[in-house]
């Protein structure tokens, strides 16, 4: 199951969080928001299908996340969990970590923004389009 959207690259992306990466609708970005590596993205939590959701709540669903811009790629893999609630309207974000809310699309992600490929970064600083393709495995 998959499920495919676009946001775009800004100046203040620095990608220098720790533990999270963050992709949002909301347009502007200021140099804090460390995670955010997109925004004005044309899909958000609230967008996703239920089947889509169900299986993203289950815990043994394994969700992998693929960027792409002209000149970058990366891949992040990570986790469903029974307490997503899938519900924010702006913010989809990855985490390392455990800890949900209802900006968490997956946790125990094996990157956060600052492992992301340069060149991916780099083409986001620069205001590229940012594809991202979300897939799930469901490991039952």
């Amino acid at each position: 199951m998959k499920i495919e959207f676009t946001a775009h690259g800004h100046r203040f992306i620095t990608s220098k969080h720790k533990s999270t990466f963050e992709i949002t609708t909301e347009k502007d970005l200021t140099p804090a928001g460390d995670c955010i590596i997109g925004v004005s993205s044309d899909l958000n939590l609230n967008d996703f299908n239920n089947e889509f959701k169900s299986k993203i709540t289950n815990d043994k669903t394994e969700i992998i996340v693929n960027l792409y811009t002209p000149n970058g790629f990366d891949t992040i893999k990570g986790f469903g969990d029974k307490n997503l609630t899938l519900s924010h309207p702006t913010d989809v974000v990855i985490r390392k970590s455990n800890f949900t809310c209802s900006r968490t699309l997956m946790i125990k992600a094996n990157k956060a923004a600052i492992d992301l490929n340069p060149e991916l970064i780099n083409d986001l600083k620069n205001c590229e389009n940012l594809n991202v393709e979300i897939i799930l495995n469901d490991k039952e």
